[in-house]
């Protein structure tokens, strides 16, 4: 009979050191950067959420699982590679919960780890820097995870959107599913605004948002052109949050600069889009050494301050925009990298983290409105 209490799945990080704990969810081996997110909610968009693309997971707040999962906050179809928890729910107590967690991690092919001193991995990322890593509940090696571990490329250089984004277009009308500060603001005559997406990895919640703001919205591969873009007619174009290198997404950056010289449409970018948008107007990125995951992080100006949810790994360099054509608009507080940005004399603007709440605080949903109000202006 197997013992429940022998320890049958561990974590090997690529600088040697090892956790040992459980395994729950899928079997199996998996690879990936190594990052972790501080937020006490929000599990289900977050696992879901395009731009943890090519991670494995980390959750700070200590049981994972306790509202089971529904049908509603999943982000997309695309998840972690895997994920690690300190303890895990296998009962769920939750008026929208269809099904439990470890049911549903199974169906997504997501191998869990559970049981380790999570603060003292976290403690370790914090110091070191995100790592790849090896999360295995079978019977390798440590030699043999680590030669696995130090062959899978570093996050840095990868175009990751490519392998998120969608490959044929399509419309998206669906309004945001809770009730909270839904406004129609669009203009009397109730034309919706018709705005192209391009999707780097986007997230249903902004889409959603989008809609409930008054906007019909075409979602466009993210390999798309400036024709593509343009004989659609767009009031607004949106560039979505999505995974890996920003500065290696080429064809994002190209179009973006196409775009920002035509000058004439609205245009607003989240998170990777806010950083295409930098290095479109000549900015540079590097990499954070931990990156920003979580519910919790305040950004703002000298007028304003919001809570923020953010999931990102790379920023934009300050010192790398030319103040003559860039405005910066927010900092993070935490360590002063940038957070929101202008373009002088255009409708054109972006930020690092995501208003949308999915999952997350609303402070930041007056963007959505600054949006459209950019868009009204000009129809």
């Amino acid at each position: 009979m197997n013992n429940p209490y022998k320890k049958d799945a561990k974590l090997v990080l690529n600088n040697g050191i090892v956790f040992q704990g459980f395994s729950f969810g899928a079997s199996g081996t998996t690879v990936g950067e190594i990052v972790f997110n501080t937020g006490m909610t929000g599990y289900q968009e977050v696992i879901t959420d395009p731009s943890y693309y090519g991670q494995i997971l980390t959750f700070t707040y200590p049981e994972i699982g306790n509202t089971g999962i529904n049908f509603e906050d999943s982000e997309s179809n695309i998840n972690v590679k895997g994920i690690i928890v300190r303890n895990y729910s296998s009962n769920n107590s939750n008026w929208r919960s269809l099904k439990n967690f470890n049911q549903w991690l199974v169906e997504k092919n997501i191998i869990g780890l559970y049981g380790i001193d999570t603060r003292a991995l976290v403690k370790i990322l914090r110091t070191n820097g995100s790592m790849n890593g090896i999360l295995t509940s079978e019977d390798k090696t440590i030699d043999t995870c680590l030669k696995l571990a130090y062959e899978t490329p570093d996050m840095k250089g990868l175009n990751l959107s490519k392998e998120v984004s969608t490959k044929q277009q399509y419309l998206w009308k669906n309004t945001t599913e809770t009730t909270f500060d839904v406004r129609k603001i669009y203009s009397a005559s109730s034309k919706k605004l018709k705005i192209v997406a391009i999707d780097f990895g986007i997230k249903k919640s902004i889409l959603n948002r989008l809609v409930s703001h008054g906007c019909e919205i075409l979602v466009l591969p993210s390999r798309s052109s400036l024709k593509d873009v343009l004989s659609n007619k767009p009031d607004g174009i949106f560039f979505s949050n999505g995974p890996g290198d920003p500065s290696s997404v080429t064809e994002g950056i190209d179009l973006a600069r196409a775009l920002i010289d035509h000058g004439e449409i609205p245009m607003f970018g989240i998170c990777l889009g806010h950083q295409i948008f930098g290095l479109a107007l000549g900015g540079s990125t590097f990499k954070l050494p931990f990156g920003h995951r979580g519910l919790n992080h305040p950004c703002g100006n000298d007028n304003q301050i919001e809570i923020t949810s953010q999931n990102h790994g790379f920023a934009i360099d300050p010192n790398s925009l030319s103040k003559d054509v860039v405005t910066i608009t927010h900092y993070n507080l935490n360590d002063r990298t940038v957070a929101g940005l202008e373009v002088n004399n255009k409708p054109i603007f972006s930020v690092q983290y995501h208003p949308e709440a999915g999952p997350g605080p609303h402070d930041s949903d007056y963007l959505f409105k600054k949006f459209v109000s950019l868009m009204l202006e000009r129809c």
